[in-house]
Formats: C-alpha cells, sequence, structure tokens
C-alpha cells in the first residue's frame, strides 16, 4: 500500500470513527504499527490531525478571533450560561475565565444576592460593571489578546493567593481520554493553575468542541466537577465523561 493510499485511509478513519488507536488499525491494515505511527506523525505536521498517545484525534477547529466571536449569537451558548447559573450560591468567590460562553454567563449572574467574581478577562470584568451585587477582582498580567486574557508571571502569582469555591473553566476542545485543552501553551498553565486552587470546576462546553484535541493540554478529564452540555448531545458522546465521575448538567 502506497503512502498515500495509507494516510487518505486514516484520514477517512479519522473522520469515521473520531479516533485512531495505532495499533488497532495497524493490525487491520496488517502494517507494522511504526508505519502507522510515522504516518500520522507527518499527517500532524501537516496539520490535518493531532497526535494523541497511542494514536491520534480530530484537530478542535480554528476559532477566528475575540471580536469576531463575540458577534456571533449561540442559541447553545445561552442555554448553557442559563443552566451553569444554577450553580452560583450567595456568597461565593467565582472564578470566571474568558471566552463568549463565560460573558454570556457573566450577563446573566444573579442580582438579589452578593458575591465576588474574579478574572483574568478585561471583557468578562466589563459585563459586570453594572451589575448591583456582583465584587469584581480584576487580575493583571501580560494580556494575550486573542482570548482577551491576561497571562504570564504576575497572574501567577496573584492566582496563587486565591481560593474560589467555584470556576468556569473555558476550553477549546474536550475529549474523555485525552482531557481538556486549548490553544496557547501559556493560558493552558494560567487555566491549570486556577483549577488546582479551586473548590469545584464547571466546563460550559459547546457540542462542537466534543470529541477533538488542541494541542496545549490543560487538565485531565477527571480533575474538573462537572459538564454543562446542551441536551440535544447524544448520551453516547458523554459516557465516557460520566465513567470519570464527572456530573452533567444539562442545558
Amino acid at each position: 500500500m502506497l503512502t498515500t493510499e495509507r494516510k487518505a485511509l486514516l484520514m477517512d478513519r479519522l473522520r469515521r470513527d473520531g479516533r485512531i488507536v495505532a495499533k488497532a488499525i495497524a493490525e487491520e491494515f496488517m502494517l507494522s504499527e511504526d508505519t502507522i505511527r510515522r504516518d500520522l506523525r507527518e499527517l500532524a505536521a501537516e496539520g490535518l490531525l493531532n497526535r494523541v498517545h497511542g494514536g491520534a484525534l480530530p484537530i478542535s477547529p480554528d476559532l477566528p478571533d475575540f471580536a469576531t466571536r463575540t458577534r456571533i449569537e449561540s442559541d447553545e451558548k445561552q442555554r448553557l450560561a442559563s443552566a451553569a447559573v444554577t450553580l452560583v450560591s450567595p456568597g461565593q468567590m467565582l472564578f470566571l475565565d474568558g471566552g463568549t460562553t463565560n460573558a454570556a454567563l457573566a450577563r446573566i449572574l444573579p442580582r438579589h444576592f452578593a458575591f465576588t467574581v474574579v478574572t483574568h478577562s478585561p471583557t468578562i470584568a466589563a459585563e459586570l460593571e453594572q451589575h448591583p451585587t456582583a465584587e469584581v477582582i480584576l487580575l493583571g498580567g501580560r494580556l494575550y489578546k486573542h482570548s482577551m486574557v491576561a497571562v504570564g508571571a504576575m497572574t501567577a502569582e496573584a492566582i496563587g493567593r486565591l481560593r474560589p469555591d467555584l470556576f468556569f473553566l473555558g476550553v477549546t476542545a474536550a475529549h474523555p481520554t485525552e482531557g481538556f485543552s486549548t490553544g496557547d501553551i501559556e493560558e493552558a498553565a494560567i487555566k491549570r493553575q486556577i483549577v488546582q486552587q479551586a473548590a469545584s470546576t464547571w466546563i460550559l462546553l459547546t457540542s462542537n468542541k466534543l470529541d477533538a484535541a488542541s494541542p496545549a493540554n490543560v487538565v485531565a478529564s477527571d480533575q474538573i466537577t462537572g459538564l454543562v452540555v446542551s441536551n440535544t448531545v447524544e448520551a453516547s458522546r458523554l459516557a465516557g465523561f460520566e465513567a470519570k465521575g464527572i456530573r452533567l448538567l444539562r442545558a
């Protein structure tokens, strides 16, 4: 079998199954596992898939810049935010990650009791400008413009002094085996530190981020508390998360 034929078959299988296990596909094609792994490395170098331990996953879709994402209205994001707000209790310290889905949550946070919101995103802080009962703490650092969040040593030092009750984490990809990931290594490190500091971590996860991986891992899938997901997502796509003890909140 020619290299181009093997690669075409691998991409077809990835599109069909959503995952490639190198050992299984090598046995099926009656090829060496080294050959399949080499093909996967080359396909990854071409930007066609994401190499993971033992095989490959689809690449999470490229996100447009923040300004473009802000203009995209999403009924799914609104439904996720409406479900997530039920997790908020009086007196809590919340940490809101950046992103347009968390911005939707910020806009509907309760107004009849007091709580504190910590964020390293100036856009999230701006959403809370007129909120009557939220105390807002904005952390500084180097601005990562693609996500409009602060990153770096200054941000990390401030996070290390906090113990949030609830962290709403933003990611670009989620997989029960490969965990939760994003596109930038430094941003991933800041997210990971907040997870470690927070008593509980929830992700408002739009369906387009499922069954994929981004280049920078944030945390393993068993390191978060729960997922807020659309009730239109098939149960089979979430079974792997449930098996790891992750709670599901349907929206």
